[in-house]
């Protein structure tokens, strides 16, 4: 490990803890956040050291070498989503944070993580679980020795949920994984096939007004149609070769996945008749190759050195396109792309151990990116908009908002790493990273949903394609104490800007640049085999830097003496917070048990108020979770599992944001349509708070067993053996 804030956990670590969705299983990552705001086949929000990072814009993950972010993706760019993740089959979970390690590219400037499939299982094993709101989930995983020269195994996964919404979730998925492998991670080869297709309507956040009011109760939702479905598809392989000093990787992977979501978050402020309804789909086939090589050798002053150099490729053909609709029915399309984006990134890094206490690692990378956008939009399904004289105008941007854009940049890394003393190093890092934002707005030339005054197109603003960020972290790892595992980390990391893309509007926003540094404190205790203390907290200072001049334009129109009184300045102020940047977190876990007999496991989970709007006026309530699991191992592979969420059914938020909105009982309503409210304060509407709240507590019921097809079931477990120890 070359930074203080690295961590390792094996795939039974990770599934010691409860956790009710895939996702959720990465929270074990110090400091990580993972919630939802959209029902259960949407990707989910992250938060990390400062970061609202929201489907994945700054946090980079991986599976078996293959990414799971999406670059110019129709709902968010980075979007990455976990759900189809089996916890089970985990091997491992490596946790990077920060731009340091060469290694890591787009997405990783709040950090990487990397998640590995078991190669083989031991023993095959199913597995069915109940539980509250009509969960329902079956598990089959089964193991075939001597396969092609190699051993296989096959999972298959069947999932269906409601959730405690008024309109239910009636999520519905099926995931699927065969893989088959040879030799090991370091020297061997595998090949994996990966299946995964989800269903699911959404209860999206919700207005704080309309709750308060008793227009909506806290499980209610705005739009009863509001939902989509997803599927992904893989084939992924895997060669490894270590040759005396020398040692090879090369992955490959062909990826092929698709979302088709319907949300309303504004409800009827852009369309007081038909609603604020948009779908967003996205469509695309990705092909990969990672390649790297090391070699490790002694420099001529006789100290130990290790050189990697690798290769990463990476080509995203996408179609994707927002559109507007009514319950599901397309009225029109703001958008409508082919994108072909493509990257390499060469990288290399050198690891000298100049004496036993002392080594470094330096390295860089170059990226380079080209996109070409094309636009499939019609004049037929371009948007109807009114014009001044009464007429119709066809908002028809898409053969603007096209043509092909490049960039690249070279990143530099640098580590230092002195000891261990008394079994404890210290750390310092330096790095510079990026991401890329939607190839979509590099082309941008004219907003896709607004007509000027005079009825001529509204110009927009392109934005750059690759975003740097520049990184540094000092930090300690001791395992002085014996059974303690600890780590301390103070880092700082700045962001060229935060422009992005908008797929919910077809827009853009120009965003500062930011600054973001904190403390980080991780704990691991186990002062015996059967029982374990876990522990972190981390403490954020996150804040834009600069004036924000467009901000500050809009504010002041929302201040005029006609403006004034409709109180919609309030949330809008110019301002330095960074919207949801949360600055304290912190998890506490306590597992207890042996690999047979009785077992248990607390999970606490916090994450603290933060600011939804730049100029802080709208904040979020702080939330605190406890999860807790009791169970029992038989010798034979029977288990019965009892897991509770949310014990002591906290009423706080999974998820709350800041912004204007629109509701038919609102008076605003009323005067927008009738034309007396100024034309900013329609534009912006009623800002409240909007939230997705935690869900209830509930209980689900596991039992798994052993599943043999050369030997059937033919003993089921003794059910009075737990009582009998």
């Amino acid at each position: 490990m070359t930074a203080a804030s690295e961590q390792f956990f094996t795939g039974k670590e990770v599934n010691a803890l409860p956790f009710a969705r895939p996702g959720d299983a990465l929270e074990i990552v110090p400091g990580l956040v993972v919630t939802q705001h959209s029902g259960e086949g949407k990707a989910n929000q992250y938060f990390l050291r400062g970061f609202n990072l929201d489907h994945g814009t700054d946090l980079a993950l991986y599976l078996d070498g293959m990414p799971l972010n999406m670059r110019t993706h129709g709902h968010a760019q980075g979007y990455a989503d976990s759900n189809f993740l089996i916890p089970e089959l985990l091997s491992y979970v490596l946790a990077r944070k920060g731009p340091y390690d060469a290694q890591d590219g787009d997405f990783s400037s709040a950090g990487s993580i990397y998640m590995q499939y078991k190669d083989t299982i031991d023993k095959g094993f199913f597995q069915v679980t109940g539980g509250s709101f009509a969960y329902a989930r079956a598990l089959a995983v089964a193991p075939y020795r001597d396969f092609a020269g190699g051993s296989a195994y096959g999972a298959v996964e069947a999932q269906y949920y409601n959730g405690p919404w008024e309109r239910g979730d009636n999520m519905r998925r099926l995931n699927s994984v065969l893989r088959w492998s040879r030799g090991s991670q370091e020297d061997g080869a595998s090949m994996t096939f990966m299946g995964y297709a989800n269903k699911w309507y959404a209860t999206d956040q919700i207005p704080l007004r309309a709750v308060s009011s008793g227009l909506l109760s806290r499980w209610g939702t705005m739009d009863p149609t509001d939902g989509g479905a997803t599927s992904r598809f893989s084939l992924s392989t895997r060669w490894s070769q270590i040759e005396g000093n020398h040692a090879t990787r090369v992955e490959g992977y062909v990826v092929h996945s698709t979302l088709d979501l319907y949300s309303n978050y504004t409800y009827f402020l852009g369309h007081q008749d038909l609603g604020d309804q948009i779908r967003q789909f996205d469509d695309r086939t990705i092909v990969g190759v990672n390649a790297q090589h090391g070699i490790r050798w002694i420099d001529i002053n006789g100290s130990p050195v290790e050189t990697r150099i690798g290769f990463q490729g990476r080509y995203d053909d996408i179609r994707l396109g927002l559109q507007e609709s009514v319950r599901r029915q397309l009225y029109d399309t703001l958008s409508n792309n082919a994108v072909g984006e493509g990257s390499i990134g060469v990288w290399t890094d050198t690891a000298v151990r100049w004496t036993p206490w002392l080594k470094t690692v330096t390295g860089a990378r170059f990226d380079y990116y080209n996109a070409a956008v094309s636009s499939l939009q019609t004049l037929l399904d371009a948007p109807k908009l009114e014009a001044s004289t009464g007429l119709p105008t066809f908002l028809l941007t898409g053969p603007f908002n096209q043509g092909v854009k490049n960039a690249a940049l070279f990143s530099p890394k640098a580590s230092i790493i002195v000891g261990p003393f008394y079994k404890t190093e210290f750390f310092a890092n330096y790095g510079e990273g990026f991401h890329s934002t939607d190839a979509r707005g590099t082309v941008l030339r004219f907003s896709a949903s607004e007509l000027a005054d005079d009825d001529g197109f509204v110009q927009g603003a392109s934005i750059p394609l690759l975003v740097k960020s520049r990184g540094a972290e000092i930090g300690a790892r001791t395992k002085f104490i014996e059974g303690l595992n600890s780590s301390v980390s103070l880092f700082w990391l700045n962001l060229e800007s935060e422009n992005q893309f908008v797929g919910d509007s077809g827009t853009t926003i120009f965003g500062r640049p930011s600054r973001r540094y904190g403390l980080e404190f991780a704990n691991q205790y186990s002062p015996n085999s059967w029982i374990r203390f876990d522990g972190d907290v981390a403490l954020v200072h996150a804040r834009y830097r600069g004036v924000d001049v467009p901000q500050t334009l809009a504010w002041l129109d929302l201040v005029t003496p006609d403006a004034l009184p409709y109180g919609t300045f309030l949330g809008n102020a110019p301002g330095n917070y960074l919207s949801n940047a949360i600055a304290v977190t912190a998890m506490g876990g306590l597992e207890l048990g042996e690999a047979t007999g009785w077992f248990g496991a607390l999970k606490y989970r916090y994450f603290g108020a933060r600011a939804l709007t730049e100029d802080g006026y709208f904040r979020s309530p702080a939330t605190g979770t406890l999860n807790a699991r009791l169970g029992y191992r038989w010798s034979d592979g029977w288990r019965l599992q009892f897991d509770a969420f949310n014990v002591f059914n906290s009423r706080s938020d999974q998820i709350t944001f800041a912004y204007g909105s629109l509701l038919p009982s609102d008076p605003l309503y009323l005067q927008c349509a009738a034309g007396v409210a100024p034309s900013q304060v329609c534009g912006v509407g009623v800002m409240d708070r909007h939230f997705k709240p935690l869900e209830p507590a509930a209980v689900r019921v596991t039992l798994a067993g052993p599943l043999n097809f050369d030997q059937p079931i033919t003993r089921l477990p003794d059910l009075s053996e737990p009582f009998s120890r």
